[in-house]
């Protein structure tokens, strides 16, 4: 195991699962089900985490201000530890799926990268219920009045006694640390003849992960929690609260980490940020109701997302724009007004749910594709442009089903919006999905869509536009 067992897997969980894979048979699908499902977890974590600092921030504002907290304050805090204990209790089963594989019983009848790969999915589960703490639970935990209250019991959201405390005991384990190294030294022996140029995309993935996580750094060289006497220790238990709580000497770990979500997901900026001849440029070729397509290979986003194009939006367009439509006085517009006169005219679904973004803040990317409905009247516009307001608001589309409407991801918002389209989707884990690429490709063949602009690499593509996003789109796009 890779954590103190508070909640009872046991070594059987690996050991059982390391069966299923001795004959060879279930080799490559059943792990690669795994990653793909483990997407989702990761997912979740990003969004959980973005959204308990938000809470955090209104609750420890209150607090600072001597203001009680309301009963939805403390509605929050319940549904947010019990999310935590939820997602924890996944992220476990998967920390513990491949740990026996470094030394197994028998012979394990997989391939090297295969193994490589499981142990990668278990190590990286393993830093992510670190991460999960680290960045969501303990800037609550470092406060002793939040503390008390999510340490005591609550029948009706079934919230046993001390649940923060026994999160925080197992955080801090020292026997934990000690093997979550061993299988960091694991990795890090066998990654290099593993992790070459034309390794799956999954491998990539992983490996991504577990070098963004901050608790790799913390675990594989100074292991700041491994003795009671270093920068972080144990307090005794105070009256009334049995949470053991952790003080920093000469570092606050909590604050160093408030907010750092973004790092963890991005490993540099992008070629077009804050490029403002190719933003100019952009705007220049922008009208409402247009598509805009992403790519950022230095996002963890753009890892897992099949195909060239990662992320997809819509521009809505300006004050002027909606006037000649007819529509700035439409109560869903109206409601608006102060976000677009803002320039906040970008509509995307992130891990914190469907908003409304600026150009700028957009731009921080790589590739850019402008996509127009051709042929469309200004109603069709007013329409699209309506119902991706409808969507603000909604949440990040843990499952990518574009089946469900009450939550979306970013090419789903395209899908709900543009519903005069046929798009092509894909049946993966009995959900249907619709990929980025799978919006960009109707800009071939007669489709439906126009290419009005495309910048690859940082650089804009003014010839063969068209013919260039073919290649891009490799086998979509035949």
């Amino acid at each position: 195991m890779l954590f103190t067992p508070s909640i009872a897997y046991g070594s059987e969980s690996c050991e059982s699962h390391y069966a299923l894979h001795r004959s060879g048979s279930h080799d490559v699908n059943l792990l690669d089900k795994e990653i793909l499902d483990y997407q989702r977890l990761i997912e979740e974590s990003l969004v959980y985490r973005t959204q308990s600092i938000d809470v955090a921030k209104l609750i420890k504002a209150k607090i600072k201000n001597n203001s009680p907290l309301s009963g939805a304050d403390l509605e929050i805090l319940n549904e947010g530890l019990i999310a935590h204990l939820n997602l924890r209790k996944r992220l476990y089963k998967v920390a513990e799926l491949h740990e026996c594989w470094i030394d197994p019983r028998g012979n394990l009848q997989v391939s090297a990268e295969n193994r490589l790969k499981g142990i990668m999915l278990s190590l990286s589960a393993a830093l992510t219920l670190y991460d999960n703490y680290l960045l969501a639970i303990s800037i609550f935990e470092e406060d002793s009045k939040l503390r008390r209250f999510l340490n005591s019991e609550d029948v009706g959201y079934k919230k046993g006694y001390a649940e923060l405390a026994a999160v925080t005991l197992s955080y801090n384990s020292i026997e934990n640390r000690a093997r979550v190294r061993r299988v960091i030294h694991y990795f890090e022996e066998r990654k290099g003849e593993l992790m070459k140029p034309g390794r799956s995309d999954s491998l990539s993935y992983l490996d991504l992960l577990i070098n963004q996580s901050p608790s790799y750094k913390m675990t594989r060289e100074f292991a700041p929690f491994r003795v009671l006497k270093s920068k972080l220790r144990f307090l005794d238990a105070i009256t009334g609260d049995t949470l053991i709580g952790l003080r920093s000497e000469g570092i606050n770990i909590f604050s160093m980490m408030f907010g750092n979500t973004v790092g963890l997901i991005e490993s540099r900026k992008g070629k077009l940020y804050k490029n403002q001849a190719v933003i100019e440029r952009t705007r220049k070729n922008l009208k409402a109701g247009d598509i805009l397509l992403e790519k950022t290979p230095f996002r963890l986003t753009d890892k897992f997302i099949p195909g060239h194009w990662g992320h997809a939006a819509i521009w809505i367009g300006t004050e002027e724009e909606l006037k000649q439509l007819g529509i700035w006085t439409h109560p869903l517009v109206r409601k608006y007004h102060q976000q677009i006169r803002g320039g906040h005219a970008v509509i995307e679904a992130l891990r914190s749910g469907v908003e409304m973004s600026l150009l700028n803040d957009f731009m921080n990317i790589d590739d850019l594709g402008v996509l127009r409905i051709n042929r469309a009247s200004e109603k069709d516009v007013s329409k699209i442009i309506l119902l991706a307001l409808r969507q603000v608001g909604k949440s990040y589309d843990f499952n990518f089903d574009v089946e469900s409407s009450d939550k979306i991801v970013c090419s789903e918002l395209i899908y709900t919006t543009f519903t005069d389209i046929s798009w092509p989707t894909e049946n993966t884990l009995g959900r249907y999905t619709i990929s980025p690429d799978n919006i960009a490709v109707k800009t071939l063949k007669n489709g439906p869509l126009d290419l009005v602009f495309l910048v690859h690499d940082g650089i804009i593509i003014d010839r063969q536009a068209k013919l260039f996003m073919a290649g891009l789109l490799g086998d979509v796009g035949k």
